[in-house]
């Protein structure tokens, strides 16, 4: 994961969360666009994640972990616990280490 990370630079951060103020969306089946990563981060309590692939396990998430979501991989979150989590959406930087538009 840190070397994709290290290819990446971060355009927008939405959150944190709790589970009062988590989206209805993120609850769901959803992509993120072409183009686009997400690096969720879980600052306190427990989550899970969810690949929603054949063959895909969940995660389940603590304080400190995180999970980097590639472009238009369906995935979704389940509330298990009380948290605090924070999405950074990022995009590949073009070849003078400078983000592509």
């Amino acid at each position: 994961m840190t070397e994709t990370l290290q290819q990446l630079e971060p355009y927008r951060t939405i959150g944190p969360f709790s589970r009062a103020t988590l989206p209805a969306g993120l609850l769901s089946e959803h992509r993120l666009k072409p183009g686009a990563w997400g690096l969720l981060e879980v600052l306190s309590g427990k989550l899970r994640f969810v690949w929603d692939q054949p063959d895909s396990e969940p995660l389940d998430l603590a304080a400190g972990d995180q999970v980097l979501i590639l472009p238009e991989a369906p995935h979704h979150l389940e509330v298990t616990d009380d948290f605090s989590v924070r999405i950074t959406f990022m995009r590949r930087r073009d070849l003078t280490g400078t983000a592509a538009r």
